[in-house]
């Protein structure tokens, strides 16, 4: 589903204004305000076309000014069109992806002085650029403009972090090796012990879970969805061993589980090795572990009985940590936001940790309120602070 985007990121003042469909209702030309009005929001408005055609690309651009204040670009083409507004460095400052033909959709932005240039990009046309418009009075700085990201800029970034999710796997499977052996030998309290440090290790290499496929559901996937829930035999992986261990299931009934998790496992580490990430997955990866966290983690829905779903958000935070730490160079020059992820990855982690110190991981239901309150707040300011990391991070269309 397309979502709608609007990022602030602070340090520079003004948003990085990124309109995707869905983010406000369609107007038809119609219904545009006239750019001579006033608007309802109290800001200038100038109305500019997205064409296939150079000479009209942001035409209507005829009173250049600094400060905020909207464009509302229509399609007058016959296909949807990709706009963009940039800098004279190429930095995007706003963009309105799958703009539909006699539409009209804002791109609210601050500027400064400085040369712009609207870009339009028209399925199955070359994409074009329109007259530079210069604002030479007002601010000397606008709103933040970031530079996009290529492929090339990505790709040593995957293949450093596929290396780095390769290298897990040696733990991961070593962990699971000493839970199916307490497991096969019929010593259930040595399985429980083990089966967390083995899970947690797993977790770690969340940032991947889009590429391991079926075999990632085999190894982590819940019973959601499942006839007969958790005693569906299509519920496997981790999280079956996790509901036999902790509700009085025998070894000679777990057996079977934890020898297929090994076995998914080993051919998991195997295939890893030919599997090649998509490097615009990484930035969406970034933010998404935390969603998942709050989703799964926070509500104890991905809890079958150890109540230590929270100790896999702490994971989570490690896996996250280690994307932004890869990222970090192409991030720092691009979101003066950075900053705030950092703090906001440390504040999460240390609120987790003094949970687990005192008393060991609990499930989110046995949390005090305030405790359980405290977390959600965390994540959920993480969540906003990794938005633009996903952003950031989508590679543009360039011709």
């Amino acid at each position: 589903m397309a979502l709608a985007v609007c990022l602030v990121l602070a340090g520079t003042g003004g948003a990085l204004a990124l309109a995707h469909p869905g983010g406000h209702p369609a107007r038809t030309v119609a219904q545009r305000a006239d750019p001579a009005d006033p608007a309802a929001d109290g800001l200038p408005h100038t109305a500019v076309e997205a064409s296939a055609a150079a000479e009209t690309c942001g035409k209507g651009w005829r009173h250049p000014r600094a400060g905020l204040q909207v464009f509302d670009v229509r399609n007058t083409t016959t296909s949807a069109v990709e706009v963009h507004l940039t800098d004279s460095t190429g930095a995007l400052l706003g963009e309105v992806d799958g703009l539909a033909p006699g539409t009209t959709r804002p791109i609210r932005v601050t500027l400064g002085r400085g040369t712009y240039t609207f870009r339009c990009l028209a399925e199955d046309t070359d994409a074009v650029t329109g007259p530079a418009v210069r604002i030479s009075r007002g601010p000397a700085r606008g709103g933040p403009a970031v530079l996009p990201v290529n492929t090339h800029d990505l790709i040593p970034v995957t293949l450093a972090y596929q290396k780095w999710v390769a290298d897990g796997f040696a733990g991961v499977v070593a962990r699971v090796d000493t839970l199916r052996d307490a497991v096969d030998r019929g010593d259930l309290a040595a399985a429980r012990a083990a089966w967390l440090p083995a899970h947690l290790a797993f977790v770690r290499l969340g940032g991947a879970y889009g590429a391991f496929g079926d075999l990632g559901a085999a190894v982590d996937g819940t019973d959601a969805g499942l006839p007969g829930g958790p005693h569906s035999p299509d519920f496997t992986g981790f999280h079956r061993v996790e509901y036999g261990l902790w509700h009085g299931e025998p070894a000679t009934g777990l057996r079977g589980p934890a020898d297929r998790l090994a076995a998914d496992l080993t051919t998991l580490r195997t295939t890893w090795t030919d599997t090649r990430m998509d490097p615009l997955d990484l930035g969406l990866r970034t933010h998404e572990i935390t969603e998942d966290s709050i989703q799964q983690d926070l509500t104890g829905r991905s809890d079958f009985g150890s109540g230590t779903s929270l100790a896999s958000a702490r994971a989570g935070l490690d896996g996250t940590a280690e994307l932004v730490t890869l990222l970090r160079p192409l991030l720092t020059p691009r979101d003066t936001g950075l900053p705030r992820v950092d703090s906001g990855l440390r504040t999460a982690e240390r609120d987790l940790d003094a949970l687990a110190s005192h008393g060991g991981w609990r499930a989110p239901a046995a949390l005090p309120r305030a405790d359980r309150e405290r977390i959600d707040a965390d994540f959920g300011d993480l969540a906003e602070q990794l938005a633009p990391v996903a952003v950031i991070f989508d590679v543009r269309r360039t011709s």
